[in-house]
């Protein structure tokens, strides 16, 4: 296939100055980290961008798609345990939001049953739903779960998102090229996944249902 300059061609590796530099792997960190307090921001597009310059390059250009995937998942986890650990020590103002957030206290319920029963698949199911990331990990830490509970599925959960992620960008890009288009097909597949994420969230039984 020609790589012609026809103008609707627009690439992504023309970011190459944003996304070819080192500083890349800083603002992922910051954008995952920081998307558990704030869903809004978009971190898996930021991701999945990134993952498919670094299909466009060389094997010496950046991002490294090992490094980016590790990166997101760092992050993820960290964002996690921050979240955790102040949800932990929360306080009054912490417990009457969850009080009034019946989301909240239907995560803390379904959580706490999953966690005893020594399986994390919400935990995992909640990294793709969105917000679910948020409403998980600060409702792990209000209700007080163990950390070496909660922290092993919160990095498989980091680890399986940021791999999904990457793979993304990256194999979209080989397969239809590194332009907006592949970013724009791989990031409504990171959607798909979140939409299939949160309603399989809503349709796990309560442990009131739970036999």
């Amino acid at each position: 296939m020609a790589h012609g300059g026809a103008t609707g061609s627009f690439r992504v590796e023309s970011l190459g100055s944003l996304v070819g530099s080192p500083w890349i792997y800083a603002v992922v960190a910051l954008s995952v980290l920081l998307d558990v307090f704030l869903p809004v921001l978009p971190s898996g597009v930021l991701v999945i961008t990134a993952a498919t310059a670094a299909a466009a390059g060389t094997a010496a250009d950046v991002p490294d798609i090992l490094v980016l995937t590790l990166c997101a998942a760092t992050a993820s986890v960290l964002g996690d345990l921050v979240a955790y650990r102040l949800a932990w020590r929360g306080g009054a103002r912490l417990d009457r939001a969850l009080a009034r957030s019946r989301r909240l206290r239907s995560a803390q319920e379904r959580l706490g049953a999953a966690l005893v029963r020594g399986g994390g698949a919400l935990v995992v199911l909640a990294r793709f739903a969105p917000a679910g990331r948020s409403v998980v990990s600060l409702g792990a830490g209000a209700a007080h779960h163990r950390a070496r509970d909660f922290l092993p599925w919160s990095a498989l959960a980091g680890l399986s998102w940021a791999a999904y992620s990457v793979a993304l960008g990256y194999f979209g890009a080989h397969w239809l090229g590194a332009t907006w288009l592949a970013t724009a097909v791989s990031v409504g597949a990171l959607f798909a996944a979140g939409a299939g994420a949160g309603f399989l969230m809503r349709r796990r039984p309560r442990p009131s249902e739970a036999s």
